[in-house]
């Protein structure tokens, strides 16, 4: 059969600055049979862990790509053939000298990625702890992330046995097992201040793109308070109706009511792009979760054609698979809105930086009672602030406080809602 039949996958760009992935798992191995939206890898990026999906239905013909190997984006990872199709050769397929069964020589495929500066390990890091890497990051599966932050556990002091000295979840339980059996250690010195911290990929990450969006996008802000006393009784009156386990939070108000106040606004669900502005027909809002090592922001898609129940769903099971790193690859791209809450972090009010390439970026910070007049009568009311974050290229002043004008119309007003 022709080579031509060959469906050849490459290295995807999830995320709007990823440059590189690593293959951390492969779910399928060679010769076995894929569905088209069927996870057959986990990709780390900058930010996360995503899982990966067959772009088609076939065989797993060949892994280019081992476990463990970072290559650029774009970059051939695999190939999914058709029942009984010969396998092309990497030559075939991509131009360059190779033979088959044989991968592209690591140089090849890594010439777009600058090999990083040796540095040294921070001085507070224990003796018997592995190495950081070159890139100050601490390598590890995200089951192994996930159960670490459960059990309290720091991974730096965990030494890896998996691919590149990667932390698995056999050395977390391993490491901890150990813990309970050795004998108290002796109190550590307190390390002096001052010293370099070298920065992980996700730090690296977050300082490109918000250089990037603070540099191109000329923001401005506008702030406003809105009384969520009806908001929070509805909310308990909505959990309390609920049967399924399913629990509204704060976060799914704002996300609920900044999807129907985008519906009027549809400005704000745009990207500023050269010499025109891209209108998005879908209202897919990303929201900020704090992770280890700093934030990402998962996509909620298609907000527009959910109800508040399902958008409460949706947020809780996004959350969860973000902060255990089996997101897949469209939950962590193609936001075109995003919210920010630090509500939980008891903040009055700041402002967040538009996440590129969205047009705007809502902060909401904690709900608060304080005290309001009412028709010249002081009386106690729960308060939150909401700052938007505008691309100036995109809206102005004006229309900006329109848009949080609508926004507080459906919080004060929250029955809104469930149309």
């Amino acid at each position: 059969m022709g080579v031509t039949l060959a469906t050849t996958i490459v290295m995807p760009q999830m995320g709007y600055d990823m440059r590189e992935g690593t293959v951390v798992r492969w779910r399928k191995q060679e010769g076995e049979d894929v569905s088209r939206g069927e996870v057959i890898a986990e990709i780390e990026t900058d930010k996360a862990t995503v899982e990966m999906e067959a772009y088609s239905t076939g065989v797993l013909g060949r892994i280019v790509v081992e476990e463990g190997r970072t290559v650029p984006v774009g970059e051939l990872i695999a190939v999914i053939t058709d029942p009984g199709e010969s396998i092309p050769s990497v030559e075939e397929l991509t131009g360059r000298p190779g033979s088959a069964g044989e991968a592209p020589p690591v140089e090849a495929t890594q010439s777009a990625v600058p090999a990083p500066a040796p540095t040294t390990a921070p001085q507070d890091v224990p003796v018997a702890a592995t190495p950081a890497p070159a890139d100050g990051e601490v390598r590890a599966t995200p089951i192994a992330r996930r159960l670490a932050r459960e059990k309290g556990l720091n991974l730096a002091q965990i030494t890896g046995t998996g691919p590149g000295g990667r932390i698995t979840e056999a050395d977390v339980l391993g490491y901890e097992q150990q813990a309970k059996t050795a004998a108290p250690p002796a109190q550590a010195a307190v390390s002096a201040p001052g010293g370099r911290v070298e920065l992980s990929r996700m730090r690296r990450a977050i300082a490109r793109v918000t250089v990037q969006s603070k540099r191109e996008a000329p923001h401005f802000y506008i702030t406003s308070e809105i009384d969520m006393s009806e908001a929070m009784a509805f909310r308990r009156q909505v959990n309390d109706a609920l049967q399924d386990g399913t629990r509204v939070s704060v976060n799914d108000l704002v996300i609920r009511a900044a999807t129907m106040t985008l519906e009027k606004f549809p400005s704000f669900n745009a990207s500023f792009q050269d010499d025109y502005i891209q209108l998005h027909s879908e209202i897919n809002i990303g929201f900020a979760v704090a992770m280890e090592d700093g934030l990402i922001v998962p996509v909620l898609g298609n907000c527009g054609g959910k109800s508040l129940a399902e958008v409460a769903k949706a947020s809780s099971d996004l959350i969860e698979r973000a902060q255990g790193g089996t997101l897949r690859a469209e939950e962590y791209t193609g936001s075109t809105f995003s919210i920010s809450n630090m509500g939980m972090f008891d903040v009055d009010s700041f402002a967040a930086i538009i996440f590129p390439p969205n047009a705007a970026v809502l902060a909401v910070a904690t709900v608060k009672e304080q005290p309001v007049v009412r028709d010249g009568q002081v009386a106690i009311a729960q308060i939150m602030k909401a700052t938007i974050s505008v691309d100036h290229r995109v809206a102005d002043g004006a229309e900006g406080a329109q848009f949080l004008m609508e926004l507080k119309r459906h919080l004060e007003h929250p029955v809104s809602l469930l149309l």
